[in-house]
């Protein structure tokens, strides 16, 4: 599997979302997802499953080091002594003494920037975080989030899917140098019964959700989370590096984004999303 590099983290280009993930399912499929091959693993406070993705890391095996582990920070949390304070909870959770990426998870929120960056950077030089990065954050506020770090910025999380044109977003990270996550690829199921996909899809014998996980993938600085609590999926979702989409078939797929694309929108959390 490839990676991007961001700023530093050297980040496995496919990860293993947990989102909306209960302890039993973790604890079913996560093992999978590891003996598969997935190093890139993604949790986050407010998904209440930290302990069991913890628990799962820490009985498979596989070092520490091999696994690259985001967690990110709930908006609840973003007062300097709370902050500081949940991340060790996280990281006791978790089982570890470090995590590979911390996100804030959402932008909106009564404390200044300024103080969650700054909470952000203190844990990272604590060296308990690798690396720092932001989630649902647009144009304007990724670019003040980097005036406000003394560590770099390695990354910016967001909804990403065809449907969704995040070319602003997208151009403004790689200007500095900041790798972009891509979830929701799969369109809350949108992307499995696309004509478009599928169609592409049959020409390289692989799945409509096959083909929009290559091509996140294929863009540069672009990382896709997958996520499935079905074990026969898993291994479809992984096997996503032995073909390519030809440069008429990725144009195909940005063609598909619409005006209203975007599906997560929670007005007490999101921004002022770029046009």
């Amino acid at each position: 599997m490839h990676t991007v590099n961001a700023n530093g983290a050297n980040i496995p280009a496919l990860g293993f979302g947990t989102f909306r993930m209960p302890d039993d399912d973790v604890h079913r499929i996560l093992p999978q997802a590891l003996k598969l091959g997935f190093r890139h693993v993604d949790t986050a406070q407010i998904y209440k499953n930290e302990a069991s993705v913890g628990d799962v890391i820490a009985n498979s095996g596989i070092a520490r080091g091999d696994i690259f582990l985001t967690t990110k920070v709930w908006v609840d949390q973003y007062k300097h002594a709370d902050f500081i304070k949940s991340v060790d909870e996280s990281l006791k959770k978790l089982k570890t003494d470090y995590v590979d990426l911390l996100l804030l998870h959402w932008p909106k929120s009564d404390v200044p920037l300024a103080e969650r960056i700054g909470a952000l950077n203190e844990v990272h030089k604590a060296g308990k975080v690798r690396n720092i990065g932001i989630s649902n954050f647009n144009v304007a506020l990724m670019d003040e989030a980097v005036k406000l770090s003394d560590a770099p910025v390695a990354n910016n999380q967001i909804e990403y899917h065809p449907y969704l044109d995040q070319t602003k977003v997208i151009e403004a990270a790689r200007k500095n140098g900041i790798s972009v996550t891509a979830y929701y690829l799969m369109a809350d199921g949108k992307v499995p019964g696309d004509a478009v996909l599928k169609d592409i899809g049959a020409k390289h014998g692989k799945t409509a959700a096959q083909v929009a996980l290559r091509w996140a993938v294929q863009q540069p600085d672009v990382i896709a989370l997958s996520k499935t609590a079905t074990e026969s999926r898993l291994k479809e979702n992984y096997d996503i590096f032995d073909f390519e989409l030809s440069s008429e078939e990725m144009q195909a797929i940005f063609a598909l984004a619409k005006a209203d694309g975007r599906i997560v929108n929670p007005g007490h959390l999101a921004p002022e999303w770029d046009k």
